[in-house]
């Protein structure tokens, strides 16, 4: 899983609508080709952005439950939250820069 930390729906609300910095929950799949190279791009994200930002993962499979309450209907998605807030979604495999920029503009 590299650095990037998994959440499921016994602790979302802790940490990502409680959180005190901006969270990037990607919601993922085991067999989703495009979810395993997104993995270490979210890892170098995670890395980069260091304490400013979190970088959480959601298994679909397993919290159909979130994925449902944030209308995920394909995989990758992306969803940026500032303040409990979800504030920006990205669709798909995107550029680490793409990503990086979006987490850093709710910083």
């Amino acid at each position: 899983m590299g650095l990037v930390n998994k959440t499921d729906v016994a602790h979302f609300e802790n940490d990502v609508i409680k959180s005190n910095k901006p969270v990037l929950v990607d919601f993922w799949a085991e067999w989703c080709g495009p979810c395993r190279t997104l993995g270490p791009i979210l890892d170098d994200v995670a890395k980069e952005v260091g304490e400013k930002a979190t970088v959480l993962k959601v298994n679909v499979d397993e919290n159909p439950e979130l994925a449902q309450r944030f209308g995920i209907r394909g995989i990758p998605t992306m969803i940026f939250f500032k303040n409990g807030q979800a504030s920006k979604t990205l669709v798909g495999v995107q550029a680490k820069d793409e990503i990086k920029k979006s987490l850093e503009e709710l910083a």
